[in-house]
């Protein structure tokens, strides 16, 4: 089962060109799920399952794996669905988000599947708030449907948005208040926070939900007259996102001579060792793993230091 992850490394060529690859699996019934192939460490038979006192619900206990203790979420329950009763013959997606390892229970997994981004569509308008979806895509002509796993790590392990205070008294920080950033995000958790950190420093964010949109936005401003970056102080975006990724998203934006010369921060849940190289490769101006209100902070001090007069 494990070798269904075995070429993962030769997989990073794929991000660069708008494309993705997806581990199928099903829950409690017959509807296909998804997660990037990129978030997964490993699958395999559930080992040894110890329970654990005070858990949260939808924790079904703890495994050991390599010396290592990781909780055991019952993905199904926790989105909503009929839980999945663990037995000896359970498959779990040991995955990493957040500098965090967590496994999921499921109910089996089914195949990979190679896309571009532009056949990965966000869900439907009219689903709600609710859901715990970030995208929806098809194969053989099957509905699959890609979970927005932050969303459900943060219902059950939730993060402060606070910054610091010592952060925020910061006389650099003053010159953030009134300038414009915009963020761009596929999960409504990470959208959230991020908004809590910019208001925190009384910044004004713009927003769009996957890379197409935000690229589109920058190009209506700078179509009407308006000096983009003058009018941004930076845009942060995330890497993985429905129609097109943060990757292809910086390399439009430095093809633009309107545009090219914004500060792109690329914040994202991916590992950050791919991460760097990405960044490099495409012309980022910083990489941030999700979420950390400080470092986010220090993030935008470095860009505000850029209009420091030398010496």
């Amino acid at each position: 089962m494990a070798g269904i992850l075995d070429s993962v490394d030769q997989r990073t060529q794929l991000v660069g060109a708008n494309r993705l690859e997806i581990l199928m699996f099903r829950l409690a019934g017959r509807q296909l799920f998804a997660i990037n192939v990129f978030k997964v460490q490993e699958v395999l038979q559930m080992p040894k399952l110890a329970l654990m006192p005070q858990r949260h619900r939808f924790v079904c206990g703890v495994i050991t794996l390599r010396g290592k203790t990781l909780p055991v979420i019952d993905l199904s329950q926790a989105i909503g669905m009929r839980p999945i009763v663990p037995d000896a013959n359970s498959t779990i997606i040991v995955t990493e988000y957040n500098r965090s390892v967590q496994a999921f229970l499921v109910g089996g997994v089914e195949r990979i599947l190679n896309l571009n981004w532009e056949s990965v569509l966000p869900p439907p308008s009219g689903a709600g708030r609710q859901h715990y979806l970030t995208a929806i895509t098809k194969a053989d002509e099957q509905i699959v449907e890609i979970i927005d796993v932050e969303k459900v790590l943060a219902e059950i392990m939730p993060m402060s948005n606070q910054v610091s205070a010592h952060k925020l008294v910061d006389p650099l920080l003053a010159k953030a208040k009134g300038r414009e950033v915009l963020l761009v995000d596929d999960s409504t958790v990470a959208m959230h926070q991020l908004k809590s950190t910019m208001d925190q420093l009384e910044i004004r964010s713009h927003s769009a939900s996957d890379g197409l949109r935000a690229l589109k936005l920058l190009q209506s401003w700078a179509d009407a007259g308006v000096d983009v970056q003058e009018k941004l102080l930076m845009v942060i975006t995330d890497a993985e996102m429905p129609e097109m990724d943060g990757y292809r998203l910086t390399t439009e934006i430095r093809k633009d001579p309107r545009l090219k010369d914004l500060y792109v921060v690329l914040h994202t849940s991916l590992s950050g060792s791919f991460n760097e190289a990405m960044v490099k490769k495409v012309g980022c101006n910083s990489f941030l793993s999700k979420f950390q209100p400080d470092k986010l902070v220090d993030t935008v001090r470095e860009r505000l230091l850029l209009d420091e007069p030398a010496g």
